[in-house]
């Protein structure tokens, strides 16, 4: 028997910031030779960031991320090290893992499944690998591979550790997060583990880009598919996990290609007589914990990452803006987040002291612009052109709009990150205003459906251990109040009914048919599917949010804003 140790450098890479990236690689390497560990991961594409997207296209990032990887190695001696980068050879890109030995660059692995769904797409920028890559260290045997060749189940890779009678895959990845998709992978590894006998080393990125939110939860699962050690969710880390090899079969192996093609092969010289390392096993996060976690890290990250050190809100004393204002002030401090109330003849005397409220709780700066004297310029420079009748949608959005204008000029006089408020199932039917309630850098719960709107809220406040968000908020009607006693439900299905309707249509593409014989009434579902139809033009102008369901709006849903397909065309009934 012997015991390898194995790092698993759990590390917030940013696009292009090479020499950031460098600078945590090389932090993760010396920490991992302080603890004694044999080999050190980092995660898919952490000397480029993932994902670098059309940056991928151009030679010089190519060039600067390839002298980056020899930089790093410099850095490894001592120690062996799996880093993610983006090789490129004769004009092909590939997704690349390259292997250090001793302060040596040895070899590169590449990875062959390459994902095109949902928000990958892999085959635009890479071309896949054809080689597989074992490491020797002492008498273990380590497969190299790269998130997607380890969920194809039977596939060339699962192949080729089989083949090679593996103790050890090492999966470097970069698993972006939705709300239960940590079960899913650990299910998925554990499967993998089990068909091919190996011990697996799942290293997965943590931090936000863009959209995209990455969790983290790195994992060592054993060959029964039993979970050994765990990375904590949301933050860097690193897992340090023993792992011991029964060398029995060592002599049987020889380490030949499919073809039948000698390889080279990686020999590391394993450490002895070290005192061992329990098994760290971070806590477990329940779904709305983990969805509040992760929406934190979207607004902290690309605050921090796009050089924004504060972020300004529209606080209407709603639900939907003081959740987002509770966010804001965890990811970025209450001395970074400013609240601005902007009301009109239609605001409640409710929503105003519900919205100072908000501000007192969370210790944030509040700011009152009182919008009537515009909106009254607004009416009277109008009356003419407009002609006769009474006013309708036009004097609602230009309420909105001059609010949307408020807050852009507050950002433009003080460099402030202004936050939208808007939720999922406002942004899916349209329910909300171009260059109004839509204006702004950054939509914190973009993805977050109404009703997940309210218990992310009551999380809040059970976190906070009081009302944080107070019951005023929870429990009144909600309302954009830009006409008189108006409701949400005037306009919409109660939320109850149209979320469900949403999650169906959007996420599951279920036809309306087939959502009616769910138990909804067919007009209700044809009214909702039209308005999602029909309001793709405005969700392609609204600014990027965070990821948490398994199908969003922007990159997880493309769909042409010149669309007949359903619009025209709803269900008889």
């Amino acid at each position: 028997m012997g015991t390898l140790r194995i790092a698993l450098a759990q590390i917030n890479t940013t696009v292009g910031d090479f020499e950031g990236n460098i600078a945590k690689i090389v932090r993760a390497i010396s920490g991992a030779r302080e603890l004694d560990a044999d080999l050190v991961t980092f995660p898919e594409l952490a000397v480029c960031g993932y994902l670098a997207e059309d940056l991928l296209l151009r030679p010089r990032f190519l060039e600067d991320n390839r002298r980056a990887v020899e930089k790093i190695a410099e850095q490894a001696g001592g120690i062996g090290a799996v880093v993610g980068f983006a090789d490129s050879e004769d004009r092909r890109v590939y997704n690349g893992a390259a292997v250090i030995n001793d302060a040596y660059w040895v070899d590169t692995y590449r990875k062959v499944e390459l994902p095109n769904y949902g928000v990958f797409d892999e085959k635009r920028y890479f071309s896949p690998g054809s080689e597989y890559l074992i490491i020797e260290a002492g008498t273990a045997r380590i497969a190299v591979t790269i998130c997607e060749d380890i969920w194809i189940e039977r596939g060339q890779v699962e192949k080729w550790v089989l083949d090679n009678m593996a103790h050890i895959t090492i999966n470097i990845s970069a698993s972006p997060f939705n709300a239960g998709k940590l079960a899913v992978r650990q299910t998925t590894i554990a499967d993998f583990a089990k068909r091919t006998g190996t011990f697996v080393c799942y290293q997965n990125l943590v931090g936000a880009q863009d959209e995209l939110v990455f969790d983290g939860a790195s994992m060592v699962v054993n060959p029964q598919g039993e979970l050994m050690s765990r990375a904590r969710r949301f933050k860097e880390d690193l897992l340090v996990t023993d792992i011991r090899i029964d060398s029995a079969d060592a002599e049987l192996w020889q380490p030949r290609d499919s073809t039948g093609r000698w390889k080279r092969r990686i020999v590391l010289k394993p450490k002895h007589r070290r005192e061992p390392i329990p098994p760290s096993r971070a806590t477990q996060l329940e779904r709305i914990e983990e969805i509040y976690e992760a929406l934190v890290l979207g607004v902290s990250d690309y605050a921090r990452k796009n050089g924004f050190s504060k972020a300004i809100i529209g606080l209407s004393g709603g639900v939907d803006s003081s959740l987002t204002a509770a966010i804001a002030t965890e990811a970025l401090g209450a001395e970074n987040v400013i609240g601005v109330t902007m009301p009109s003849r239609y605001t409640s005397k409710g929503t105003l002291s519900d919205a100072a409220l908000v501000a007192r709780n969370l210790h944030i700066q509040l700011i009152t612009v009182p919008i009537e004297e515009l909106f009254t310029v607004y009416e009277n420079a109008l009356r003419d052109p407009f002609g006769e009748g009474n006013p309708g949608i036009e004097n609602e959005n230009i309420q909105a709009r001059i609010r949307g204008n408020i807050l852009m000029a507050f950002s433009n006089r003080f460099g402030w990150l202004v936050l939208t408020t808007g939720n999922k199932s406002e942004t899916a039917v349209g329910y909300c205003t171009l260059y109004g309630d839509m204006a702004g850098g950054f939509a914190v719960i973009k993805d977050v459906p109404k009703t997940l709107v309210y218990e992310l809220a009551e999380y809040a406040n059970r976190k906070a251990q009081f009302e944080l968000i107070p019951s005023s908020v929870l429990y009144r009607p909600p309302s954009a109040e830009l006409r008189a006693d108006q409701k949400d439900e005037d306009s919409l299905p109660s939320y109850s009914i149209l979320d469900p309707i949403l999650e169906a249509y959007v996420e599951e593409d279920r036809p309306p048919e087939e959502i009616a014989a769910r138990g909804f009434q067919t007009d209700v579902v044809n009214g909702v599917v039209r308005l999602v139809d029909r309001n793709e033009y405005k969700r392609r102008q609204a600014p990027p949010g965070i990821k948490i369901t398994p199908k969003a709006f922007g990159r997880g849903r493309r769909f042409p804003i010149t669309n007949r397909y359903y619009t025209n065309k709803p269900t008889e009934g």
